[in-house]
């Protein structure tokens, strides 16, 4: 599955359920409530924010039940009519066939940059992303099948939900975070990488 489009520079045309969220306060529990709610947004956070920002891209739950992928990655799958994964809302007709929610949740911390006098000289807000989108809406995310074995096949048969799935083993987040991957693709991405940039989001 593909989401997202990393040549959308379009305002508040991105993708269904993709969202920034700018957490204002470091000191408060981070990032509370349903994800692309509130004052959520589209694009990059204007300002400033206090905690950082939390970054969430939920794909489609709905599947056409034939194909397991399509030319663009995408057309095979869908998100629901109406509503959202979360509150029930029913798939289309061309796609009726329910599937569990893949949801990538990225925090990112901003606070480096919470002094705005450090900030672009016409007020603009200094993030991009790599590609070279200082807009945010370029934001994008694939997901390749990667469960073991019939494992993702016990999940939905025992209807997991929540982190709850006696049907899994699974492990704390402690357990999760000792695991560690050496770097496989020795990439320079030091000095020359503003240099690369368009020239209208260098500073």
């Amino acid at each position: 599955m593909l989401v997202g489009d990393p040549s959308n520079r379009k305002s508040n045309t991105q993708a269904k359920q993709m969202c920034f969220r700018c957490e204002a306060n470091k000191q408060q529990s981070p990032f509370g409530g349903a994800p692309c709610t509130g004052s959520d947004t589209k694009e990059f956070p204007k300002g400033p924010c206090g905690g950082g920002w939390r970054v969430s891209v939920h794909f489609p739950s709905c599947w056409d039940g034939k194909n397991t992928d399509s030319p663009d990655h995408k057309t095979h799958i869908a998100y629901p009519q109406s509503g959202t994964f979360e509150s029930g809302g029913a798939c289309p007709a061309t796609h009726p066939v329910k599937i569990p929610q893949v949801m990538y949740e990225i925090m990112f911390d901003t606070t480096g940059f919470n002094d705005k006098a450090t900030w672009p000289a016409d007020g603009s807000q200094p993030f991009f992303w790599s590609m070279g989108d200082s807009t945010g809406v370029g934001m994008h995310a694939d997901y390749l099948f990667g469960w073991k074995g019939d494992a993702l096949q016990k999940a939905m048969d025992t209807k997991c939900a929540n982190n709850n799935c006696k049907a899994l083993k699974t492990q704390t987040a402690t357990e999760a975070a000792k695991c560690s991957k050496v770097q496989s693709v020795k990439e320079n991405i030091g000095d020359t990488c503003e240099s690369a940039l368009p020239a209208e989001i260098r500073w």
